[in-house]
């Protein structure tokens, strides 16, 4: 079975170092899929030539498009793209995560890989990165990529909700269970399955001091292995590849990635807008902050962007 039949992998145009483009070939020469290598560019001075006759502002811009290209495939001739089935877009957008999405709906994409670098300081808090956006409003999978290699024989740990009791939750969590297979099968790797579960409330040992806590951590301990251990039943996700932890997920999460060396950390993204989104994000963001490895992020099935075409 193959994981991926398109992949949209978004070049960084200021790093002469191309992660994703490199994880991308990797992706399609052990899947076959086939790969547009896009950038999205923009220059601001173009604001500034309203003064000039609309045949030479275009024609600025089909220069630096023209220009782009030519610095891809200088990009191109250092990787082995023999075999791989590719082609390049260039788009002039001065949003690059519309520019990605939108190219992603319009190729019926399966996959968008894309390089994530550390976001710190204020500028993180307050301007939504657009590898944030993608997290929530990407039509597809999407991809992040770090430094951690892929190599045969891995491992690829898969974040479970055990908790909830809606069926969507319980179908995200197939989805989350099933894409991760998929790249195992695609990586030869090995899935674990991770859950984390809350402690005991603070407030509520300190108000009623008979209150056994040991006893409601080992319930609710149980409870979830009971749960995850039945959602694995189906894939055939050994004991020893199941593991409960007490935390919060992207506590949890990292950690486990880092003690297991996983390769790939795949979890579940429901998209956010809004003030809150913009200020608290959500696991899956918290979480690419703190992992080592690549993220495979899917959405709940059924999920419409909100970037219209």
């Amino acid at each position: 079975m193959s994981c991926v039949k398109k992949i949209l992998a978004v070049l960084d145009g200021d790093r002469q170092q191309q992660k994703a483009l490199n994880r991308a070939l990797h992706l399609a020469r052990i899947s076959g899929a086939h790969v547009t290598f896009m950038l999205s560019i923009y220059d601001f001075s173009y604001e500034m030539t309203t003064m000039l006759a609309a045949d030479e502002r275009n024609s600025m811009r089909d220069s630096l498009i023209t220009d782009r290209k030519v610095w891809v495939k200088d990009i191109l001739e250092d990787y082995n793209t023999r075999d791989i089935d590719y082609d390049v877009n260039i788009l002039w957008h001065n949003r690059p995560f519309e520019a990605i999405i939108e190219t992603a709906m319009q190729g019926n994409y399966d996959i968008i890989v894309k390089a994530t670098h550390e976001h710190e300081g204020l500028a993180a808090l307050l301007f939504t990165p657009t590898d944030w956006h993608l997290l929530r409003k990407a039509p597809c999978k999407v991809l992040l990529v770090k430094e951690h290699e892929w190599p045969e024989h891995g491992k690829i740990l898969a974040a479970i909700h055990t908790t909830g009791e809606h069926e969507h939750h319980r179908s995200l969590n197939r989805i989350v269970t099933e894409a991760a297979l998929q790249f195992a099968q695609c990586l030869h790797s090995d899935v674990h399955l991770v859950n984390a579960f809350p402690g005991a409330p603070i407030t509520i040992a300190a108000e009623i001091p008979e209150f056994d806590t040991t006893n409601y951590r080992e319930t609710i301990q149980e409870n979830h292995k009971v749960a995850l251990a039945e959602h694995a039943m189906p894939f055939h996700i050994s004991p020893q590849n199941q593991h409960v932890r007490e935390g919060l997920p992207e506590q949890v999460i990292p950690e486990l990635a880092e003690e297991l060396d996983a390769e790939l950390v795949v979890l579940g993204t429901i998209g956010r807008t809004g003030f809150s989104a913009a200020l608290l994000g959500n696991t899956a963001e918290h979480v690419i902050e703190s992992i080592n490895c690549d993220l495979l992020a899917v959405k709940p099935e059924g999920f419409v962007s909100p970037i219209k075409l």
